[in-house]
């Protein structure tokens, strides 16, 4: 029996694995600002979650994992599925009718701020040093310096507010959904969880779009599919398989350090792909937000 340790190729796929969160998940933002323009939001958010979540409980059934069979471990799933995927990614598709994918990449990088501050008010959370709260205020400051010419301050492209909104709510909803799994966890494999999740979640957003007339307005262009189906396989599939190798072989807090390169793989991209533009008022505000989540999450560490 060989231990999995003593697999000589373990660096190298850790290696992989972390080039695939980096770039795969960073590169969701421009795919999901290409898909929108021709599939609407939540029928978008619907069919690739419902496709990515099939897809991971077909294949854990066929390897033999047990499905999750008590109500109450079925029921946190669902909610957990709610928040992160029809509240948090479903508005950050919706959001991006109007917000460049780079800019959406760098708000929704404000959810360790929300997390942290959402776990340090409940009862059982974790509470936060004035370092950790002085973070927060950082990273959010940030933002500010971001969106400021939608606020009416500064130069630069304005972005209708609602898209704003809507990144910023995802973020907190994410966020939300993010600490109710953790003070709520569900035993099984990782994958059938997740699995389960994306189910739900996606039956709920097609349900939307359904009940909003969504299916009047898609549009099956060749760029639209191709931005679907590269959100199931690699957005979806591959990247949260690779995540899930990550977090067998590597401490979480090392595996959680693809919050900071996700924003600036996105605007990268969105740039080069979509000629999004870089000022240096973005370059200055998505520093100052990643450094607000670098300061939380060290605060968190100690």
């Amino acid at each position: 029996m060989r231990l999995e340790g003593s697999d000589s190729s373990h660096p190298y796929r850790v290696l992989i694995a972390y080039i695939s969160v980096f770039f795969l998940w960073g590169s969701t933002y421009l795919a999901i600002r290409i898909g929108v323009q021709d599939i609407p939001p939540a029928l978008l958010a619907g069919m690739r979650f419902v496709l990515s979540g099939s897809v991971l409980l077909l294949v854990a059934k066929l390897r033999g994992m047990p499905l999750p069979s008590k109500q109450e471990d079925i029921k946190v799933l669902f909610i957990v599925g709610l928040f992160l995927l029809v509240g948090g990614n479903g508005l950050v598709v919706w959001s991006e009718q109007w917000v460049p994918s780079g800019l959406a990449a760098v708000i929704v990088a404000t959810v360790p701020l929300f997390m942290s501050s959402i776990d340090s008010l409940i009862p059982q959370g974790h509470k936060l040093s004035r370092v950790g709260w002085f973070g927060i205020v950082a990273g959010f400051t940030g933002v500010v310096v971001l969106v400021s010419p939608s606020l009416g301050f500064g130069g630069g492209e304005i972005i209708r507010p609602a898209g704003i909104a809507g990144l910023m709510a995802a973020s907190f909803l994410w966020s939300v959904g993010s600490v109710y799994s953790k003070h709520n966890p569900v035993r099984g494999d990782i994958f059938v969880n997740a699995g389960v999740e994306m189910l739900a979640g996606g039956i709920v957003l097609s349900a939307i779009a359904l009940l909003t007339g969504e299916l009047q307005h898609v549009r099956f262009t060749a760029q639209g599919t191709l931005a679907l189906l590269y959100l199931i396989i690699f957005g979806s599939i591959v990247g949260f398989t690779a995540y899930g190798y990550l977090l067998r072989h590597v401490p979480p807090a090392k595996a959680s350090t693809y919050a900071y390169i996700n924003p600036i793989v996105a605007v990268i991209l969105g740039a080069i792909i979509l000629s999004e533009p870089i000022d240096a008022r973005t370059i200055v505000a998505t520093g100052i937000v990643l450094a607000g989540v670098g300061i939380v999450h060290m605060a968190t560490m100690r």
